[in-house]
């Protein structure tokens, strides 16, 4: 899987405590969940590397911004594919 910062992320990233508790705080987890595992992965890479608590938590606050917007995705448009449906036999 590759991620926008340039490198095929193989493993999945640990969700930290507060990540997960500003999820639930905003009722986002299950938006969080529909993510696609690259995009929860980069998110947890991007909180990851910042440094301080103060840049983390910026980090935190941006992705908790898009995931209640939707269609936003690391400060980009962003649209989820539209799901396959199967055709309907005659």
């Amino acid at each position: 899987m590759t991620s926008p910062f340039g490198k095929t992320q193989k493993t999945p990233q640990p969700m930290p405590g507060f990540v997960k508790a500003a999820l639930v705080k905003a009722k986002l987890m299950d938006a969080y969940r529909a993510r696609p595992e690259y995009q929860r992965n980069d998110y947890l890479t991007w909180i990851g590397r910042a440094i301080g608590t103060d840049a983390k938590q910026k980090c935190v606050t941006q992705m908790v911004e898009e995931l209640g917007k939707g269609d936003v995705y690391m400060g980009a448009e962003w649209h989820p594919p539209t799901p396959v449906v199967a055709a309907k036999k005659p």
